[in-house]
């Protein structure tokens, strides 16, 4: 976290405050919750569950990538006149307490959505000492779980809707389940079990699903692989029959190209649901889609 550009950002956010803080947690209007998320998942699993009955503010732009993504002064203005925040937690956004810590709103509810979730660590070992990997959604059960907490804030944060919240949550529950059942069906009998992918992103779909993730790099999406990796990864590939290299869509795809151009495989698009951009928004893609887009992607590398 760069203090002094936040530093920044509280000096600047705060004279805009001072002399309005009433108190009201930033209702947008009478009965109306004003929600606050992270990024893309969480903004999408809260909106379905808050309905018509609150305004859910999303801080991380459509189409970045939010890994190394930080607040605005106007993002700590909307944090300020909010209700509930919700972030993902497990180390995904590494600005969150630094910027809770600097809040005057003292009404805000904090939600962090992954506290429930059985952290996997980089290398796969379930609950293990170790940088954990943060991408707890790619599991449609867990993913659930996260729900469940954000439904809970929302009832702690408007009781008299407590019920829409929960029959929200019940709907989608069952579309979690039943997207459980596809993955499960469809990935069970795949021949190709490895997965070569840009970043560490996606171990909890593959500890889901019986998969083997083979990361490019690290956590981190934007970083580049040294050349000694670079020839590990082509090793594996050749050695392996791997047909497809998967990259993400927000981050460069030139590392998996070059993979594939090396080893005559082909590339192809795995999204982990960072972020999705405006249009695919607009033209109704959510959580339930794109996953769904990602089996059908899965099945044909794999078979």
């Amino acid at each position: 976290m760069r203090k002094f550009t936040i530093l920044l950002f509280l000096l600047f956010s705060f004279s805009l405050l001072a002399g309005c803080s009433g108190g009201s947690g930033g209702q947008t209007s009478p009965g109306q919750l004003s929600v606050v998320t992270s990024f893309y998942p969480m903004y999408d699993f809260a909106s379905k569950v808050a309905g018509d009955q609150a305004t859910v503010t999303n801080l991380t732009p459509a189409g970045v990538e939010p890994h190394d993504w930080e607040p605005s002064a106007s993002d700590m203005i909307t944090l300020e006149k909010a209700d509930v925040f919700i972030y993902n937690g497990a180390g995904m956004e590494h600005w969150v307490d630094s910027v809770l810590a600097s809040l005057q709103n003292k009404n805000l509810i904090v939600v962090e959505a992954s506290a429930n979730a059985p952290f996997l660590a980089v290398g796969g070992k379930a609950n293990a000492v170790a940088a954990f990997d943060p991408h707890v959604w790619l599991d449609p059960q867990i993913a659930k779980l996260e729900m469940l907490t954000i439904l809970d804030s929302l009832k702690k944060a408007s009781p008299e809707h407590a019920d829409y919240f929960q029959a929200n949550y019940d709907k989608y529950a069952l579309e979690f389940d039943k997207l459980d059942g596809e993955f499960s069906s469809a990935l069970v009998s795949v021949p190709q079990k490895n997965i070569v992918v840009a970043h560490n992103a996606f171990g909890y779909l593959c500890n889901a699903y019986g998969l083997t993730q083979v990361p490019i790099e690290g956590l981190s999406a934007d970083s580049e692989p040294d050349a000694a990796r670079m020839s590990e990864i082509i090793d594996f590939v050749s050695k392996n029959n791997v047909k497809v290299i998967f990259f993400e869509e927000l981050v460069s795809p030139k590392v998996a190209q070059a993979i594939a151009k090396e080893t005559g495989s082909t590339t192809a698009v795995l999204n982990p649901l960072e972020g999705i951009s405006d249009e695919d928004q607009a033209a109704g893609e959510d959580y339930f889609s794109v996953m769904r887009t990602n089996l059908k992607t899965l099945v044909a590398a794999l078979s």
